[in-house]
């Protein structure tokens, strides 16, 4: 059972899936700034989702987001739109006002702030524009999908377009449009893997959430889980109208079209109720499927693919010569359609993330103030500032994940893939010491590396 079904068989069905696609970072700001620059966390400096984390803030406006991949696409006479949430801290007075629209955009419907479904306010091409609660004019997945359509219908046809559409769903507050209020009433969060189990050799993070949960918390989480997936109907219906206008206007065997996230998310996976920005694979995973010239149907691959990926494959498509771009990522283009181009792919990767919160490494984290703990009905630590981690993620010559924390204990998570899909036990302390220490140069080199020297595989 899955609420994308539309989506899995106009684009996952119809060209290919990746098995093995992972965003760089487990949070929405600094996810989604990867996206749009192809570039690592501490090449683009967006460490979370305040301003002062750097989201959408003056310095990112005038740096990174000035070489994002739309930029490009603008000086090579695209059409280009964008609907739906951009970064967190966007339309804020300090991050530039609702008039600010970012370079590489003719069409602009940014929602201000973080995700809502009724009672948001749009920035439309740089003037303000608020919405209320009434469905069939405000619910925010379905505007985007209407004004879409309509780009798609005025466009000029003697120029290429790019679109990204990003509806609220499945972010919280998880309303769901009024027909699907009543879907998947008896769905629960998946029972298998890691679920309720102890984070006991883990980062003291995952040591502090109550074990086994309470009722309570699974009842929370699972009414989370249920409501993600009916939120997810409409992202479905918006993949089907888009394809439907593609084929009216007789675009769609010319045009790519992608469908991913900006991160993974848990429910329920070590007693954490509900959250991201954790290394686990849960974590870290997202979807992506994508069709188009060239892509075979019926595809499933397992090379690994990044969020940093998508704007140097963007770039590719459009023919821009990708050595005159400053990207870390690389194009997947020659994985997923080799009769239009040769590559490989990346034997290993890196995921980092910058912890908030007090400075205290204190399990007791949820009495130290707002921003580091949610109460569902349990207070369970989610984030702090020793939260702060870098791993090497490789899937060639061993299925592995070396992690070291940023912490007065320099703790290291340590988990094999293959005999430990679910990363139940750390096993940093069985691991041969050689392999410990060539995957602790990968990391140092990693964590330093700019555009080529990320996609160089020498070390």
């Amino acid at each position: 059972m899955t609420p994308v079904k539309k989506a899995k068989a106009l684009i996952g069905d119809a060209g290919v899936y990746f098995s093995n696609a992972f965003t760089v970072t487990p949070l929405c700001c600094p996810s989604r700034s990867s996206i749009l620059t192809g570039r690592y966390p501490h090449n683009h400096e967006v460490r979370n989702n305040s301003l002062t984390g750097n989201c959408s803030s003056p310095a990112w406006q005038k740096g990174p987001e000035a070489l994002a991949f739309p930029v490009y696409l603008s000086k090579l006479q695209y059409q280009t739109f964008y609907g739906g949430k951009y970064l967190n801290q966007y339309g804020k007075k300090e991050a530039g006002d609702v008039d600010y629209v970012p370079p590489g955009w003719d069409q602009w419907h940014a929602l201000v702030g973080n995700s809502q479904y009724y009672n948001y306010t749009l920035s439309v091409n740089g003037k303000e524009e608020k919405h209320g609660d009434i469905y069939d004019k405000d619910y925010l997945t379905d505007l985007i999908v209407n004004r879409s359509l309509s780009f798609l219908d005025d466009r000029s046809p003697q120029h290429p377009f790019f679109m990204m559409l990003s509806p609220p769903a499945p972010h919280s507050p998880w309303t769901a449009a009024p027909q699907y209020e009543k879907a998947f009433i008896n769905t629960k969060a998946p029972r298998d893997g890691s679920f309720d189990k102890p984070g006991k050799d883990k980062h003291w993070l995952l040591r502090q959430p109550l074990n086994p949960m309470t009722n309570g918390s699974i009842d929370f989480l699972d009414n989370a889980f249920r409501r993600r997936w009916q939120t997810l109907l409409s992202v479905d219906d918006l993949v089907e109208k888009v394809v439907k206008k593609l084929q009216d206007l007789k675009e769609l065997d010319n045009t790519y079209i992608f469908f991913s996230s900006d991160h993974g998310y848990h429910t329920g996976q070590f007693s954490l109720p509900i959250d991201k920005r954790q290394l686990y694979e849960f974590d870290i995973r997202v979807p992506l499927m994508v069709r188009g010239p060239g892509i075979k149907p019926n595809q499933t691959l397992k090379a690994p693919v990044l969020n940093i990926d998508f704007g140097p494959t963007f770039l590719d498509i459009a023919g821009v010569n990708l050595t005159e771009v400053n990207m870390d990522g690389q194009s997947f283009l020659p994985q997923m359609a080799p009769s239009l181009r040769n590559g490989t792919s990346r034997p290993y990767f890196l995921v980092e993330y910058t912890g908030e919160g007090h400075a205290a490494p204190d399990p007791a984290c949820p009495k130290l103030g707002p921003g580091l703990s949610q109460c569902f009905p349990d207070c369970v630590c989610e984030d702090s500032f020793n939260n702060t981690y870098a791993c090497v993620r490789t899937l060639t010559d061993y299925n592995m994940q070396y992690c070291e924390f940023a912490d007065n204990e320099s703790f290291v998570e340590v988990y094999n893939l293959t005999s430990d899909p679910h990363q139940l036990e750390n096993i940093v302390k069985k691991v041969d010491p050689a392999v410990l220490q060539t995957m602790n140069q990968r990391l140092i080199r990693l964590q330093s590396c700019v555009g080529s020297s990320c996609r160089d595989t020498k070390y």
